[in-house]
C-alpha cells in the first residue's frame, strides 16, 4: 500500500466526515461539476470514473446529475465507507496511475482534488493514463489547489504533503497528454479555506 492510501486509511472516519457535505456550501464548484456533466451527458451514454473518490460524495452527486458514475480509490477504509454510504453505487480499490480499464473504455474521468498528493514530476504520467482511458471526446474535470502566482508549491496538507499548481501550467501538461481546454475556473478561498481552488475541464483529442 502507498504512504498516500495508508496516510487516509489511517484518519479515514474523520476525514469522510469533514468532506460529508460535499458541494452543498460551493455554489460556484457545483456550478462546474454540473457543467462537466452536461458535457459528458450531451456526448452520449459512458461511464464516468470519479478518480480518488474517498468517501465517495462527488461520486454520487456525478450520478445525481444523470452520470453512469462509479469510484476508485487508493485507501480501502474510504472505499468501505463509500459503499456502506451509497449501497447502490460501485466502488473499487484501485490506482488512478494504473487503471484497470480498457483504452477509450469511458466518457469523463474526475480528478476532484485527488491530484494534488502526485509529486510534480509524476503528474504527466497520471495525465497520459486519463488520456488513455478517455474515449476520442470524452471529458476530464480537474480540481487542484491553486498556487497564487507561484510556481508549482508543496504545502502541509492534514493528511499528507501536497501541491498547489498554477492553472496555465497544469493546462499546458494536460494538452501535451492530448487534451484540449474546454473551461476553467479560478475562484477566492471561502470560510475556512486557505488557499484559492483551481479547476479544469479538458477534452480529449479525437
Amino acid at each position: 500500500m502507498s504512504a498516500t492510501a495508508e496516510a487516509y486509511d489511517a484518519v479515514a472516519v474523520r476525514y469522510a466526515d469533514h468532506v460529508k457535505d460535499g458541494l452543498a456550501h460551493l455554489p460556484l464548484d457545483r456550478s462546474f461539476v454540473t457543467a462537466f456533466a452536461d458535457l459528458v451527458r450531451a456526448a452520449g451514454p459512458a461511464l464516468v470514473a470519479d478518480l480518488g473518490c474517498g468517501p465517495g460524495y462527488l461520486t454520487a452527486a456525478l450520478r445525481k446529475e444523470g452520470l453512469d458514475a462509479f469510484g476508485i480509490d487508493l485507501s480501502p477504509a474510504l472505499i468501505a465507507i463509500a459503499r456502506r454510504t451509497y449501497p447502490g453505487v460501485r466502488f473499487e480499490v484501485g490506482s488512478m496511475a494504473a487503471l484497470e480499464t480498457a483504452d477509450g473504455a469511458l466518457g469523463g474521468v474526475v480528478s476532484w482534488y485527488s491530484l494534488i498528493h502526485t509529486p510534480p514530476e509524476q503528474l504527466p504520467s497520471y495525465l497520459a493514463e486519463f488520456r488513455r482511458v478517455l474515449a476520442p471526446g470524452g471529458y476530464a474535470l480537474l480540481g487542484f489547489f491553486e498556487s497564487e502566482g507561484a510556481p508549482v508549491t508543496p504545502f502541509d496538507h492534514k493528511v499528507t504533503t501536497a501541491y498547489r499548481w498554477p492553472l496555465d501550467t497544469l493546462a499546458a501538461l494536460a494538452a501535451e497528454a492530448g487534451f484540449t481546454e474546454t473551461a476553467r475556473m479560478l475562484r477566492c478561498p471561502g470560510d475556512g479555506e486557505r488557499f484559492r481552488r483551481g479547476h479544469l475541464i479538458l477534452r480529449a483529442a479525437e
